[in-house]
């Protein structure tokens, strides 16, 4: 497996991997890192070259992931990576490029989008439905039918009730507990969210 970005997030994907015991795993940034442990940081290939593997992009920022997803969709093939520690319903779909962390929990018919993070111990409950490049941050929790759009970011400890449609490209601020809709590019804080400000498109 091919890992593209040598951060902190990127040391969680690399455990990820190990979990799965996964033992042939490259770790790419365009930027000169150091290694993460025993595992060198390598200059990418150029979209094109002949790739030695699947790859998983291990970027947190939302708009970054879907530009490397761009960049590389018509030379690679994406994987996923889905912690042995991670409960994942049999009845669930999971895009490629998902990452999916230890602790997480996704219930019955859940449709989680290409090249999203769920992150530690998050949970998604049936019929949940995340579109492309959403992040899903710790302990954060989406109850039954909630939507998510593209790129959006829910924050850390954040709790989504029932039924609840999130646009596009959203922050959800971390602990906020979201009883209304979020339109499209909103920042929504606090307990219950309330919308501090929208993006211009």
């Amino acid at each position: 497996m091919i890992m593209y970005g040598a951060s902190g997030h990127g040391k969680v994907i690399l455990e990820i991997l190990e979990s799965n015991n996964d033992t042939d795993i490259q770790v790419w940034d365009d930027a000169v890192k150091p290694d993460i442990w025993e595992y060198p940081v390598r200059q990418p290939l150029p979209p094109g070259a002949e790739m030695p593997g699947k790859m998983v992009i291990s970027i947190g920022v939302n708009a970054t992931r879907k530009k490397v997803a761009i960049r590389f969709q018509d030379s690679v093939e994406f994987g996923t990576a889905i912690h042995a520690d991670a409960y994942l319903s049999k009845r669930a779909i999971v895009g490629e490029g998902t990452v999916i962390m230890a602790g997480v929990r996704v219930n019955p018919d859940v449709k989680i989008g290409k090249h999203c993070i769920i992150n530690t111990s998050a949970s998604i409950d049936h019929d949940c439905e995340l579109e492309d490049y959403v992040h899903i941050s710790p302990n954060a929790t989406l109850s039954g039918n909630v939507t998510v759009g593209e790129g959006t970011h829910i924050g850390s400890g954040a709790a989504v009730i029932q039924g609840i449609k999130i646009g596009k490209w959203c922050t959800i601020g971390a602990g906020a507990a979201v009883i209304r809709d979020i339109p499209d590019f909103a920042t929504a804080v606090g307990c219950p969210a309330k919308i501090i400000k929208i993006k211009q498109q």
